[in-house]
């Protein structure tokens, strides 16, 4: 049964226009799937997933214990017979019946991962949503954009009057982070005519590193409907982060697409160093594009950075050290083949049309009649 329905998922899911997922599924059904989780675990004061998996571990041993007791018992009582004669089949019959058992239940998961989340990667995409059309950036605007981006963040850092050569201390951010930021992102979802269903939770996620040593600052899973963002981030990347997996658990699959409603989440909500942070963050990931297209001329204009922000900076990558990556090859391969699969071509590199999104959208502002 697990095997046909989840088959018959992935057909449909291949099947189905954005039109349709956007319209029945992202909001429709999902909708429903979001105040279910908000009556079932949003009061709870930890995250649902260290439940989940306790109950897998009791589930394991349970079925692995009853059944080692079962045939123990069968060998004296039945021998072999019965209902139990299957301990006595030929090897190559009891690893085919091994590996059924585990096609049902890979199956069965994907069923649960696209009724209950999965499908919101095949909706329409939130840029022809709202109208504007990313596009590759030259290496001429991208050093634009860097300029850009830089006279931002340097620009919000001054207005913070912080020290030039201090470290923003985690004391002058608002204390509820996951709170202001699930405001302010579902004001912005609001503003783009988007449905906010419930109230979806970003938890921390113990012990530190248990993410970031797979290069994962945070991950939704679909099973708990809930967000999480690792213990061990730096406190100038965790609102952030913490909007990036809301806006997952709003029902946004695309890596980019979440990293463009978390800046917009931080950059327009009314806390000046949330604001700061949105553009660090920002600023990070243009930045990077351009350090790997004009590597030289990134290193000159590093040296010219004022020395805040540089602190900053090197304050997030020393917390980043701390949780050297585990498998790095083995975890981008699966993540790509993953993300792959569900309709994101270019995989990881996902996460930096960021920067496409961003520059357009400003673009498509600026000739707005509005």
């Amino acid at each position: 049964m697990w095997i046909a329905l989840g088959l018959l998922t992935l057909l449909l899911g291949w099947l189905m226009p954005p039109a349709f997922v956007e319209r029945w599924y992202s909001r429709g059904l999902f909708l429903g799937v979001r105040y279910l989780f908000t009556a079932l675990d949003s009061w709870w004061p930890f995250a649902a997933v260290y439940l989940l998996a306790a109950g897998l571990i009791v589930w394991l041993f349970w079925k692995v214990k009853l059944r080692s007791v079962l045939e123990f018992f069968a060998g004296f009582a039945w021998q072999g017979r019965g209902i139990f004669a299957k301990q006595n089949r030929p090897w190559h019959l009891r690893l085919l019946g091994v590996l059924h058992t585990l096609l049902a239940f890979v199956a069965a998961i994907v069923f649960l991962f696209q009724w209950l989340w999965g499908f919101n990667y095949g909706r329409v995409p939130l840029e022809q949503h709202l109208g504007f059309e990313p596009k590759p950036l030259t290496v001429n605007e991208l050093r634009d954009e860097l300029l850009a981006a830089t006279t931002d963040v340097v620009f919000l850092r001054k207005q913070l009057k912080e020290g030039p050569d201090t470290i923003i201390a985690e004391q002058k951010l608002m204390p509820d982070a996951e709170s202001a930021m699930r405001n302010s992102l579902t004001r912005q979802l609001w503003e783009m005519s988007y449905p906010t269903p419930g109230k979806v939770r970003g938890r921390t996620m113990f012990p530190k590193g248990i993410l970031l040593r797979f290069s994962t600052a945070g991950v939704y899973l679909p099973f708990t409907g809930e967000g999480h963002v690792d213990a061990g981030l730096h406190h100038l990347q965790r609102p952030f982060v913490l909007a990036h997996e809301m806006s997952h658990a709003y029902g946004f699959g695309d890596e980019g697409t979440c990293n463009f409603l978390a800046y917009l989440a931080c950059t327009r909500s009314g806390d000046p160093y949330l604001k700061y942070i949105g553009h660090l963050y920002y600023w990070r990931y243009v930045a990077s594009e351009y350090l790997s297209m004009a590597p030289a001329e990134y290193e000159q204009f590093k040296q010219a950075l004022p020395p805040g922000l540089r602190a900053d900076v090197r304050a997030i990558q020393r917390e980043m050290d701390k949780y050297p990556d585990i498998l790095p090859e083995l975890r981008d391969a699966a993540y790509n083949t993953y993300l792959q699969s569900q309709g994101i071509a270019e995989g990881m590199k996902n996460y930096d049309r960021v920067v496409m999104m961003v520059a357009a959208w400003r673009k498509s502002r600026l000739h707005s009649p509005d």
